[in-house]
């Protein structure tokens, strides 16, 4: 299990290749790419904050619920902070199991605590200035149906 905060730029199909790597007894591997958005040119870029030490120690905390819910062998987390251009990757989710359904729903199960109640903060800047974005009505009910 791996999580990354990173402000740096990340190359998904690279994280897929090492995730993939070496596993004779997985049979499943689902991945998840998020990007940000230009929003028909509302949006110049995305900031994330989250605080280190405290953010990635409640996305761990998840993924442990995640690995043990859907018996998973291993799941990777990367996920961008600071400011990001609209085409870049956001986030990187990876679930590797024995079968296909487990690691499809590991990948929801996680994105949707991501989406929705992960400590980030969000701000979206635009050509009429900044605003923060809070999860919306369908993150929180697509978060919800894991209760």
């Amino acid at each position: 299990m791996t999580i990354t905060l990173t402000d740096q730029p990340f190359e998904p199909g690279a994280l897929v290749t090492a995730f993939c790597a070496g596993r004779e007894e997985t049979g499943a591997i689902a991945t998840f790419v998020g990007l940000a958005r230009a929003e028909k040119g509302a949006a110049v870029a995305l900031e994330l904050e989250a605080y280190p030490g405290f953010t990635d120690t409640a996305i761990g905390e998840i993924m442990a619920a995640a690995m043990t819910r859907f018996g998973l062998q291993d799941a990777q987390v990367v996920h961008r902070v600071g400011r990001i251009a609209p085409g870049e990757a956001i986030v990187f989710v990876a679930a590797a199991a024995a079968h296909r359904r487990a690691a499809f729903e590991a990948c929801d199960f996680l994105m949707d605590y991501l989406k929705s109640r992960a400590p980030f903060w969000k701000k979206e800047h635009g050509p009429d200035g900044a605003r923060w974005i809070e999860p919306t009505d369908r993150d929180r009910t697509d978060a919800r149906r894991w209760d």
